[in-house]
């Protein structure tokens, strides 16, 4: 776990990550808020909480008395989230930092290239 960011929403993002890698499928169980409680050494209202995260978001829907699961096309709606925040996350800031540096964009383009291929 990582102290710098809240426990629920380090639980919402692996559960994010399970559904988006394939791990947790859609329409698919996912675990009880206990089995997370009792994974992460957590209270189970953390584990809720992050749990509600993903209601919210549309990616997990309750069957009553049965549990939580994948909703369906929650995989694509959450690659998509991701790859919305990863824009301004990471590649606006490399830009930035590359233009501070006066690397060009083919420059950067080499550069990550490279990076990639070793």
């Amino acid at each position: 776990m990582d102290e710098s960011r809240p426990i629920f929403t380090q639980i919402a993002e692996q559960i994010e990550n399970d559904i988006i890698t394939g791990v947790m499928a859609e329409e698919s169980q996912a675990p009880s808020i206990n089995e997370i409680a009792v994974f992460y050494r957590i209270n189970p209202a953390t584990a809720l909480k992050g749990v509600n995260v993903l209601v919210d978001e549309g990616a997990l829907y309750k069957k009553r008395g049965i549990g939580m699961f994948v909703a369906t096309g929650a995989q694509h709606r959450l690659v998509e989230k991701r790859r919305l925040s990863f824009s301004a996350e990471f590649i606006r800031p490399l830009i930035a930092e590359a233009g501070k540096l006066g690397i060009t964009t083919t420059q950067l383009t080499a550069m990550l290239t490279q990076e990639g291929t070793e």
